[in-house]
């Protein structure tokens, strides 16, 4: 390769990186979060990373242009048909490999400045490009993890906002406490995103000195956020659930109404059930409660007042009282079925196992006949004593079995 043709291609390569290096400068200048926080008011740790970004973002320009101009007199003397000329080689070659740059930035210190310079040394073309390398390196870690911080709050925050805007035309008229607590929601969210707007970079825990990949790494706190979200979360669907009994107060009053008909009429029959059975089988479970009447005229002057929280607080203690109330009076009633049906088993199980013994020639067995009686006095004696009788009829049937493997 000639020396013309060796200067070229490093002149194309020069040219390549200067491409390179615009593009991502353009890139930056024109990027979402440069363009907000330019214009933001910010505060707190924002506000100082992004005074001193900008100043590196400035100052990054001012190198870029010197080093541009630089690239421009290297591709004058270095493209075209007949380029580069063997005159031209000299101060192309210097230009691609000498100190030819000048870098704005802080002078140089007075120990280290030759006695009649009066700016900064050139630097080479290389030295250039890794000092604006490290510039744009500083500014982009900070619009990176802004852009990081905005993206990450953006989730919980704007599912907030969107809970609220559904139940917005809900509120009026649900009550001073709902309204109320709605318009804290509103507050503490608008708050939370001017916060995430303001300073963003308050949000952002960087990765700790030392950690892999850590140059830009780190990761946000959302913490805040996901807690208001879930208190949003949890609020709507009160506030849609009011409504919904604010449409349909007179219809959940006439069915707690119509609930406790029914529980009564419920309870009538069981009492009626247990005294039947009661005559026949010993202790049984208490009566079931009484069924109280539902405040039906408190419940209605709440809900002509629109005191939707109080009605719904209400209803659900008058509901959740009749469910219970109502559970109990199922129990009595089927307490009392199962023991008649317990007795009928064991008086079946009696016969069964007095075939048994007919069967093996025990009939006659004076202990045995003596265990059946006691078993068939329990079971037909009213009332039932359903633990003893049951405790005879195991008593016989293992005599029985005892008495089988005998023989």
């Amino acid at each position: 390769m000639t020396p013309e043709e060796a200067a070229a291609q490093r002149v194309t390569t020069v040219l390549a990186e200067r491409d390179a290096v615009q593009a991502n400068l353009l890139e930056l200048d024109g990027s979402f979060a440069k363009q907000v926080l330019e214009g933001a008011a910010l505060t707190g740790q924002t506000r100082d990373r992004w005074a001193a970004a900008s100043a590196t973002l400035a100052t990054l320009w001012e190198n870029y242009l010197a080093y541009s101009a630089v690239v421009d007199r290297i591709a004058a003397l270095g493209t075209g048909s007949k380029r580069p000329a063997r005159k031209d080689l000299p101060e192309l070659n210097e230009l691609l490999t000498g100190g030819c740059v000048r870098l704005a930035g802080a002078p140089v210190p007075l120990a280290r400045r030759d006695l009649v310079a009066a700016t900064r040394p050139p630097v080479t073309l290389a030295a250039a490009v890794g000092a604006m390398r490290r510039a744009f390196s500083e500014v982009t870690e900070v619009t990176a993890a802004v852009e990081a911080v905005w993206a990450a709050v953006a989730v919980p925050l704007d599912a907030a906002t969107g809970d609220l805007a559904r139940v917005r035309p809900l509120v009026d008229g649900l009550g001073t406490d709902i309204q109320a607590e709605f318009g804290d929601a509103e507050s503490a969210l608008a708050a939370q995103r001017a916060a995430a707007n303001a300073d963003p970079l308050a949000l952002w825990r960087p990765a700790p000195d030392g950690a892999a990949g850590s140059g830009g790494d780190g990761r946000v706190d959302t913490a805040a956020a996901e807690r208001l979200r879930e208190r949003i979360a949890t609020l709507t669907p009160r506030i849609a659930e009011l409504d919904r009994l604010r449409q349909q107060a007179r219809q959940r009053i006439d069915g707690l109404a119509a609930a406790a008909a029914s529980a009564r009429a419920a309870r009538h029959d069981a009492v009626a059930a247990r005294h039947d059975t009661e005559v026949r089988i010993s202790a049984l479970p208490p009566l079931p409660p009484d069924i109280p009447e539902p405040p039906l005229a408190s419940l209605g002057a709440l809900a002509a007042d629109r005191q939707w929280s109080r009605l719904a607080a209400e209803l659900d203690r008058c509901e959740a009282e009749l469910a219970a109330a109502t559970a109990q009076t199922a129990g009595v009633r089927e307490t009392a079925a199962a023991a008649l049906d317990k007795r009928d088993e064991l008086r079946g199980l009696l016969r069964a196992y007095k075939a048994k013994a007919a069967r093996l020639g025990a009939a006659e067995d004076p202990d045995l006949a003596a265990q059946f009686d006691k078993a068939y006095g329990l079971l037909w004696t009213a009332p039932c004593d359903l633990t003893a009788a049951e405790a005879a009829v195991a008593a016989y049937q293992r005599a029985i079995l005892e008495g089988e493997g005998r023989r």
